[in-house]
């Protein structure tokens, strides 16, 4: 076997976002796209001679064609042996659960994780660290500035690796291991919850539905519930992994789940509802006609972890990222436990769980997880659900609401508009920020405002600093307006608007969150000029 060094012009857009390179299938299928990121990873990071990866994805176009050139590539590179999901898939919590059990030097994580697959879609590619999670800024700064530089890669010469078969195979001098990586997650939930008492809860009679939506948590729930934890085998829904994701958008939210949310809003509705994305890190929680927000969900989860047997003896502290609500910090205020607010991106956790500061976390944009790997972990969400519910013996409505009367309710909603061009969005930031200098203390409607700037966020562990985070309008009773442009598209740019006020009273409790939040909506529209800037009238998605 022979190692090419081919030469490459280098690319000026591999700049990786919040969650690696996201780009459309057809940008990596250009010539020598895909190998300058990968030999820019491996010259940036630097693998130990000998060492181990793990390498696998959401399954979904192009994973496989990419596995095969990146095992070449790792060969080539000096890598000593790479840990491949069997037939290429790994979900993105499972590949943090693998590296972390086998203590692998990293991983690549090949997903464009909620983004549409196939020929006409998504692809991306991350490197996560040796603790599991995304690789932290400084590493994927410096791959960026690499790719730009880079004029020649290294790649194998060798025929294709049997991915569908469990086994070691020989690449040169590096060993290539396929394995049952559903089998290594599903052991680490068993580790956590109690599969006994969520069986009896399933024996006596519970309902749920989970929606793989054709994508990586399929073979997951098949184990977990169906297998381990014995639910109906109609449990799930969308089981099996499809390259296109069965033409559906991978999102587990009210406006792309909408086949789950008609049956948990239909007649005959299960108990629960439950849908995870195309690489398995985020989460949508459901009940009968009830929809929980993720800033609830981890809220709750936290209020009640000592339900799960995993965190019987407590939790060190939470985090939540900036757009998510303050739900969360009510509850570690009554559990007189550290709450940390930081950016949005889960490689920002990541440094507080290995400090033992924290253990659960979550986002607003349907990601949750603790410290038990370093990732959003959709499918460990809804094990957490399913554990309380089988201790509480309570409805997923009667557990929100009583949380609620505890804590009261962070009334919250996220406007989402996709598919801006660029400079449409660019301009509204600009026209919102330019109004900062004049808005404190300004008198908007029923609110007033106390403070404007964009959040910026010192890492307590290592002193690092990321700026230029998100736009907020902080009022003086709790309630704000984020703004922000998100960084997990490919195309144009997706502006979300995050609303979230403070309701105490128990009797409007159960009233719409737009309905509560609807002077603060139209206070947010008129801030941004977002109609007259966009000509945009409606978000894309609502939550």
């Amino acid at each position: 076997m022979t190692i090419r060094t081919i030469s490459t012009p280098g690319f000026n857009d591999q700049k990786p976002g919040t969650s690696g390179l996201r780009k459309r299938v057809k940008v990596f299928q250009q010539p020598h796209y895909l190998e300058n990121f990968v030999q820019s990873v491996f010259d940036t990071v630097q693998i130990p001679a000998g060492a181990t990866i793990v390498l696998g994805g959401d399954g979904r176009f192009y994973n496989r064609e990419a596995i095969q050139v990146i095992l070449k590539m790792a060969a080539a590179n000096g890598v000593g042996r790479v840990l491949v999901g069997q037939a290429g898939i790994l979900s993105t919590p499972a590949e943090s659960c693998v590296i972390r059990k086998y203590q692998a030097f990293g991983g690549m994580v090949l997903s464009a994780s909620h983004n549409p697959g196939g020929p006409e879609g998504d692809f991306g590619i991350k490197f996560n660290i040796q603790n599991g999670g995304p690789a932290p800024e400084k590493i994927t700064e410096a791959i960026f500035e690499r790719a730009k530089q880079l004029r020649e890669y290294r790649i194998l010469e060798a025929a294709d690796i049997e991915l569908d078969q469990l086994g070691t195979y020989a690449l040169g001098d590096m060993q290539v291991e396929v394995i049952d990586a559903v089998r290594d997650y599903a052991d680490l939930m068993e580790e956590i919850f109690d599969f006994a008492a969520i069986k009896a809860l399933f024996a006596a009679g519970f309902r749920m539905k989970f929606d793989a939506m054709h994508a990586v948590t399929g073979p997951y729930a098949r184990e977990i519930f169906i297998r381990r934890l014995g639910a109906p085998a109609d449990s799930i829904m969308n089981a099996n992994p499809l390259p296109d994701f069965g033409g559906g958008h991978p999102d587990p939210n009210l406006t792309y789940a909408h086949e789950l949310v008609e049956i948990l809003y239909g007649a005959q509705a299960p108990e629960f509802g439950a849908a995870s994305d195309g690489d398995g890190d985020r989460n949508m929680i459901l009940g009968k006609h009830f929809f929980v927000t993720p800033s609830d969900s981890l809220a709750i989860i936290a209020a009640n972890a000592t339900c799960i047997r995993g965190y019987r003896d407590g939790i060190a502290g939470v985090a939540r990222s900036m757009p998510t609500s303050g739900a969360v910090d009510r509850v570690a205020k009554a559990l007189n436990i550290p709450c940390f607010e930081t950016p949005t991106g889960w490689k920002f956790f990541g440094n507080l769980m290995d400090a033992g500061k924290v253990t659960l976390c979550g986002e607003e944009s349907f990601g949750t997880s603790s410290s038990h790997v370093r990732e959003k972990d959709g499918l460990w969400a809804v094990l957490c659900w399913l554990n309380i519910l089988a201790v509480k013996r309570l409805s997923v409505e009667q557990i929100v609401m009583a949380h609620w009367r505890e804590f009261g309710r962070n009334v919250y909603s996220r406007l989402d508009y996709e598919d801006l061009p660029v400079s449409q969005a660019n301009q509204l930031m600009q026209h919102v920020t330019e109004q900062f200098t004049h808005l404190p203390c300004q008198q908007l409607g029923s609110y007033r405002v106390h403070a404007c700037d964009n959040f910026s966020y010192t890492d307590p562990i290592d002193g690092s600093v990321s700026r230029n985070q998100g736009l907020r309008i902080l009022f003086e009773d709790g309630s704000r307006i984020v703004i922000r442009l998100s960084g997990t598209g490919t195309e144009g740019a997706t502006l979300r608007i995050y609303l979230e006020a403070y309701e105490p009273d128990t009797s409007r409790h159960a009233l719409d969150a737009q309905e509560l939040l609807k002077e603060l909506i139209k206070i947010a529209l008129n801030l941004t000029q977002l109609q007259a800037i966009t000509g945009r009238d409606k978000p894309t998605v609502i939550t």
